[in-house]
């Protein structure tokens, strides 16, 4: 069985911290604090042991944050040494991603998140994240059904507590907003299932790349490399299941037909996300564990960008390498939010083989809009390499490239209208038929034999 306790149990004294003092989370004590550790360059999952309801009454929910803010800790999440952090990470999750399992189906009285109904929506620890965030925000994964073929979507959706027992939810235009639209134009709610802490394997499949017909419960099964556990609903039975080993569930209905203002809200790029009319929700039922672990992610941080990165980053591999078979790493910076940018580093053979890979890098995911090429002998995680060869080997008028009015994302603040863009690929391999001069470099036997701790007191 996985879930977030047996991964909290991995983690040492130097990734996870415990406050045991009393935090406001409504109140920006939670982010707060992220944000003072941040600004040493310090980042920790971190475990409040007293945090008070949205009301600011104490509370028996713990709330951890930041659990994705490293990407050693993913590369644990997935059972890898944590020393292989960069490329065996991504490709990995693609491996697990390919290795779907089919969830395994337990009765109530089995389902340990069945164990204590919440009243409603303030007794929970729900974060205030930013200055200008109207009101706290749930924002973790709520999972849609759809109904026509009942395979089931889960993704990271921000959701606007207006009221005890009413969100107001934002969608981009991807899967569960199809889901959202189907119910709709039949009059019908949509019905969703926000889980609130779960094992980091559980998140990472939700973001999977995958098509529509794809059940993500499947996905997320083949991150665990065992079935997720589910059990009925509270509120739809055997209808519309819900993960077992949960922390917490939020059950609620999208209304179909019902728009309110939502917003701002400080989203992943690192701007405040601008109000709009939303759909409103109804929360219908909220269950808990006993000893319940309430969990959000630092949005707009590191612990989103590192979240969004190694998902997109398989998949992105797996693509291009299917055309361009000397792919050798991707690699979404934080520089780029984990998204919007993508290094790539290649065994170039052929001419325009650089091009083709940033082509098919763009086509696999609409997030993508900035795609930089190197070749092999330049480390594509280590972006300062990266830098270095664009600055040496790219000619602006030949090697970069600019794509306009292509589909992106309706959080990019540089996006006009909805979702239009321009993307912009830069090849900064050297082609095959030149020559340049010898990388700088130091004989190997020197480096063996001036090591630092025999010669420096």
């Amino acid at each position: 069985m996985r879930d977030l306790r047996e991964f909290i149990e991995t983690l040492d004294g130097a990734d996870l911290k415990h406050v045991e003092r009393e935090v406001h989370p409504a109140e920006f004590d939670v982010t707060g604090l992220l944000q003072n550790l941040e600004n040493r360059d310090e980042y920790p999952a971190v475990l409040f042991e007293n945090p008070t309801d949205i009301e600011g009454r104490p509370t028996d929910i713990r709330l951890i944050s930041n659990v994705f803010a490293d990407r050693r800790r993913v590369a644990q999440a997935l059972d890898l040494p944590r020393d292989q952090w960069r490329m065996e990470t991504s490709l990995e999750y693609a491996r697990r991603e390919q290795n779907r399992i089919e969830p395994q189906v337990v009765p109530r009285t089995e389902a340990p998140v069945s164990a204590i109904e919440v009243p409603d929506l303030t007794y929970l620890p729900v974060v205030r994240h930013h200055r200008l965030d109207p009101a706290p925000y749930v924002n973790m994964t709520p999972s849609m059904k759809d109904p026509e073929t009942g395979v089931y979507n889960v993704a990271f959706l921000r959701n606007m507590v207006k009221g005890p027992k009413k969100m107001g939810i934002h969608m981009s235009p991807r899967h569960n907003y199809r889901i959202y639209q189907t119910n709709s134009e039949q009059g019908e709610p949509t019905r969703m299932a926000v889980v609130c802490g779960h094992h980091p394997g559980y998140y990472l499949g939700s973001l999977t790349l995958a098509g529509f017909e794809v059940d993500e419960y499947d996905v997320i099964g083949g991150m665990f490399e065992e079935p997720l556990r589910l059990t009925p609903s509270e509120t739809w039975g055997d209808e519309f299941l819900v993960p077992a080993d949960a922390e917490v569930v939020i059950e609620a209905e999208i209304r179909p037909d019902d728009m309110e203002v939502e917003a701002p809200f400080g989203e992943f790029p690192g701007y405040y996300g601008p109000q709009r009319l939303k759909p409103v929700v109804d929360v219908r039922h909220i269950s808990r564990r006993e000893d319940a672990i309430f969990q959000h992610t630092f949005v707009g941080h590191r612990d989103v960008r590192i979240l969004g990165s190694v998902p997109k980053e398989g998949g992105i591999y797996r693509d291009i390498a299917g055309r361009v078979p000397g792919v050798e790493q991707v690699y979404l910076p934080g520089s780029g939010c984990g998204r919007f940018r993508c290094y790539v580093s290649i065994d170039q053979d052929t001419e325009g083989e650089a091009k083709h890979a940033a082509l098919q890098a763009l086509a696999s995911s609409d997030f993508v809009k900035q795609v930089v090429v190197v070749d092999d002998d330049v480390d594509a995680f280590d972006e300062e390499s990266v830098l270095w060869a664009v600055a040496t080997r790219m000619r602006p008028d030949e090697d970069m490239d600019v794509i306009k009015n292509v589909k992106g994302n309706t959080l990019d603040p540089s996006v006009r209208g909805e979702v239009a863009n321009s993307k912009v690929i830069i090849d900064a391999t050297i082609h095959p038929d030149e020559q340049y001069p010898p990388r700088l470099d130091i004989p190997e036997d020197a480096l063996e034999r001036m090591q630092p701790e025999e010669y420096i007191d």
